[in-house]
C-alpha cells in the first residue's frame, strides 16, 4: 500500500503545509477581531481541534488493525477513559465555583455525597491525572489484550469481545453511584493549570498541543512501522502461523501494538475534554467504535496518513450533513461504508495511489 519510504517527498510536503496551516488557524484567530478577512471564529479553532483528537484515535487504531490485522471495534473505550482521567482534574480545578458551592463536583453534592470515592484521590494534581490518562487505557488493554491474544482469539471473535468490552463499560459509567457523573458525564469546566479553559489563549495553546501531539505520534508510528517491530506486525497480520513457525511469539508483539494503540487513544480523549468541554458515558458506545473504524476505512488502512484524512473528512461531512440533514446521517455513514469498501477497499489513500500511478 506504501512506498518503501513509506510517506513519499510529495506526501512530507503535503504535511509540512498541513501543519503550517493548521498552527496559523488559532493564531489567526487570536490576532485578528471579529469580521476582518483574516479572522478564523473560535467555534472553527475548536472544531479542528476535536478533529485532530479524531484523527490521532484513527491513527492509534490503524497500527492495531492496518499492520497487526487486529480489528478492535472497542476503541472508544480507551479514548473515553483518557478522557474520564483528565476530567477527574478539571472537575476537581472547579473548586466552590459549582452550582452549589461545595469542594465537591455538583454532581456529588446532586447524590448527596459526603467525600470523595477513594479512587479520586490524587486527582487535584494536573500530573497525576496525566499519568492516569496512560495508565488506565494502557493497563486495561494489557490485561485484556494478554488473555485474549494468548488464547489466540483473533478475527471477528476478537472484534466481537473488544464491542462487548465496551458496551460494559459503557453501562458501568452510566450508573450513578460509580463516581463518575452518571449519564451527565463531566462538564462545566472552569480552568486547566489556573488559566480560564474558556479563554481564547488558552484554547490556542490546547489546540496546538493536540497538534504536536498528533505530529509526534504520527512520526512514533511511522518510526514502529519502518523498524524490525514494524516488519514483524505486518507477518502478524499476513500470515500469523508462518510467522510462529520461524520461530516468533506474536503474542508480545499484538500485546505491545494493542497496548501503544490504547494510550494514543487514551491521550486523544485526554486532549478531545477539554476543548468540547464535557465527557460522558456516550463516548463509549460500541457507535463511536465503529465510526473510528470507518475513519480508517475511508481514509485507507495501513497508510498512517490515510486515517487521518479519513477522520477529518468523515467528520468533517458529518458536522455539514447534521446540521443539513440530521435524521440522516447515520444512513449516510452506512452507505459511505459501504461504497468504500466495494469501491475503494484502499480508502483514499488508495485512490492516491492508484491516481499518481496513472500520472506516471
Amino acid at each position: 500500500m506504501t512506498s518503501p519510504s513509506l510517506f513519499s517527498r510529495q506526501a512530507w510536503t503535503g504535511i509540512v503545509v498541513c501543519c503550517v496551516v493548521l498552527a496559523a488557524l488559532p493564531l489567526l484567530n487570536l490576532l485578528f477581531a471579529d469580521g476582518h478577512p483574516l479572522h478564523v471564529p473560535s467555534y472553527m479553532v475548536s472544531l479542528i481541534g476535536k478533529f485532530m483528537c479524531y484523527a490521532l484515535a484513527a491513527l492509534a487504531l490503524d497500527m492495531v488493525w492496518g499492520y497487526a490485522g487486529i480489528l478492535s471495534l472497542g476503541h472508544g473505550v480507551f479514548f473515553a477513559l483518557g478522557a474520564y482521567a483528565h476530567g477527574m482534574y478539571l472537575m476537581r480545578a472547579i473548586g466552590r465555583e459549582g452550582s452549589y458551592a461545595s469542594d465537591l463536583p455538583d454532581f456529588m453534592v446532586f447524590l448527596d455525597w459526603k467525600t470523595y470515592p477513594w479512587f479520586w484521590a490524587g486527582t487535584d494534581s494536573f500530573w497525576y491525572c496525566l499519568a492516569l490518562v496512560v495508565l488506565v487505557p494502557g493497563m486495561l488493554a494489557f490485561v485484556f489484550g494478554y488473555f485474549a491474544f494468548r488464547s489466540r482469539i483473533k478475527g471477528v471473535y476478537f472484534s466481537i469481545i473488544t464491542q462487548a468490552m465496551t458496551y460494559a463499560f459503557m453501562l458501568l459509567f452510566f450508573r450513578n453511584n460509580t463516581g463518575f457523573g452518571g449519564n451527565n458525564g463531566f462538564t462545566d469546566f472552569k480552568r486547566i493549570l489556573g488559566y480560564s479553559i474558556s479563554a481564547p489563549g488558552t484554547k490556542a495553546v490546547l489546540y496546538l498541543v493536540t497538534l504536536a501531539a498528533l505530529l509526534g505520534a504520527l512520526l512514533l508510528c511511522r518510526a514502529i512501522v519502518k523498524s524490525r517491530l514494524g516488519r514483524v506486525l505486518q507477518g502478524v497480520r499476513d500470515s500469523e502461523s508462518r510467522l510462529m513457525f520461524i520461530g516468533y511469539n506474536p503474542l508480545w508483539f499484538k500485546l505491545f501494538v494493542w497496548t501503544l494503540s490504547a494510550v494514543l487513544c487514551g491521550i486523544a480523549g485526554a486532549l478531545y475534554v477539554p476543548q468540547v468541554g464535557i465527557i460522558n458515558p456516550s463516548e463509549m458506545s460500541p457507535a463511536n467504535s465503529i465510526e473510528m473504524v470507518i475513519w480508517a476505512a475511508v481514509g485507507g488502512r495501513g497508510t498512517l496518513l490515510g486515517p487521518i484524512v479519513g477522520a477529518f473528512s468523515v467528520n468533517g461531512l458529518k458536522s455539514w450533513f447534521t446540521g443539513a440533514f440530521p435524521d440522516l446521517w447515520l444512513f449516510a455513514l452506512g452507505l459511505i461504508f459501504i461504497l468504500v469498501t466495494i469501491y475503494l477497499p484502499q480508502g483514499l489513500a488508495g485512490l492516491t495511489a492508484r491516481w499518481r500511478k496513472e500520472q506516471a
